[in-house]
């Protein structure tokens, strides 16, 4: 392995940091805990490149978590964000963006009609809960063991023991009133899906899924047990929620729904939506987001909602994401990307695969078996790290942790996708030598 990057003003700001937040970090994965060494304060960000405070540069497969589907610093969403910022940051009141930006999305989305822009998808998903029980009148959650949905109360919960199980705290500080009404489920089990709704059927107000699990590993469910809890909300009266932060707009336009073609009652979204600035939305049928305040009596507010520097990054992103083959394009990149890496880890026989759905990729380190649900996943991270070593001292920069999946945006060029597939190929006959 060649000599390691200098992360030396990177220490001295993580020391600082420490005196400050909890960790040193303002979200717990950017403290570098799952890997080795102190995490990088990036200081700017250019197309497919990050370089961090010590003048290091890397080709970039983090995208900040998703949303820069465009890569860095795109022209259209500089040139947007800055014409909205000549004429002020937020005025708390509505403005002629927000409508631009709906009727972008709305337009091009047949599964729902009305949508209302919050700051953050863990925002989307409590709002989108509190409108599931408040038009259903029913109190109880199912959700899915591996599906993250951001850190509300309710959606802090783990699997017990047992088939059906009503979930256990994730997190300190969660009452145990709030958990007791949130039914955890296995991925990809129709035999526990159909006996908790046959348990519980009458009481659940909604299941929400990520239909494109994506926080816990990629945990690819195919389309069968989406089509069955679909079929299985609709028998029971309950609402099918796709909570689509990351899918939405990444592996097609309107997400996992349009990419499996299966219409969900309510969706979230966010990250891509706000082109790098912090936004995220919850949407339904009229009938549905008629129960929403002032229109209906499910409250919900905020002051940077519909933040007018969001809008206008959001309308420049999306109308790149809106044109004919964008899409396609991607994920043919990606496929080739991925193939590349396959390919030579098959011929090697090692256990490893890049598993990928779109344009998003996960590491498999246990790669001759198929892994659809999170305690599938070998919890010995030790080749990972080695790998996330190896690539950040080789300019590869991606996330610091061997749970999380990584992102093609559109400035990675074929050229730069083949020179990374190359780096990633000779970190693995490392790590397997």
């Amino acid at each position: 392995m060649s000599q390691a990057i200098s992360r030396a003003n990177s220490e001295k700001l993580f020391q600082k940091a420490k005196t400050y937040f909890p960790g040193g970090v303002n979200s717990p994965v950017r403290a570098f805990k799952s890997v080795e060494g102190t995490p990088l304060f990036i200081k700017k960000g250019d197309g497919y490149k990050i370089w961090d405070e010590d003048g290091n540069e890397f080709i970039d497969f983090c995208a900040s978590w998703g949303p820069l589907i465009l890569g860095h610093n795109h022209p259209a969403i500089f040139e947007n964000i800055v014409k909205a910022l000549g004429n002020g940051t937020s005025f708390g009141a509505p403005t002629a963006l927000e409508n631009e930006l709906a009727e972008l999305i709305l337009s091009r989305n047949p599964f729902i009609d009305k949508i209302r822009f919050v700051s953050s998808g863990t925002e989307a998903v409590m709002s989108a809960l509190r409108l599931a029980r408040g038009y259903t009148n029913r109190n109880k959650i199912v959700k899915f063991e591996g599906c993250y949905h951001g850190h509300t109360d309710a959606m802090l919960v783990k699997a017990g023991s047992g088939l059906v199980t009503f979930g256990e705290s994730s997190s300190a500080g969660v009452p145990e009133a709030f958990v007791n009404e949130t039914i955890v489920l296995p991925l990809n089990n129709e035999e526990a899906l159909r006996a908790c709704f046959a348990q519980y059927g009458k009481e659940i107000a909604c299941a929400i899924i990520e239909p494109i699990p994506a926080n816990n590993g990629l945990l690819l469910q195919g389309g069968e047990f989406l089509h069955t809890l679909r079929e299985v909300c609709t028998e029971y009266g309950s609402l099918l929620f796709f909570d689509e932060v990351i899918s939405g707009f990444r592996v097609a336009f309107n997400g996992a729904a349009e990419y499996y073609g299966i219409t969900p009652d309510i969706v979230t979204y966010g990250k891509i939506i706000g082109g790098g600035m912090p936004v995220g939305a919850y949407g339904a049928k009229a009938e549905i987001m008629g129960c929403v305040s002032p229109d209906g009596p499910v409250y919900q507010a905020g002051t940077l909602s519909g933040n007018p520097v969001a809008m206008a990054a959001g309308i420049a992103q999306l109308t790149e994401c809106a044109k004919p083959g964008f899409y396609q394009d991607q994920e043919e990149r990606t496929k080739y990307f991925i193939d590349l890496i396959n390919t030579h880890a098959k011929s090697k026989n090692y256990d490893f695969e890049l598993v990928s759905v779109a344009s998003i990729f996960w590491f498999n380190f246990d790669g001759k078996k198929t892994i659809t649900r999170a305690d599938q996943i070998n919890p010995d991270m030790s080749k990972f790290k080695q790998l996330h070593a190896y690539l950040l001292n080789h300019g590869v920069y991606i996330g610091p942790s061997g749970y999380e999946v990584g992102f093609i945006s559109s400035v990675h060029t074929k050229e730069v996708l083949a020179h990374v597939a190359q780096v990633i190929n000779a970190a693995l006959d490392e790590i397997y030598a």
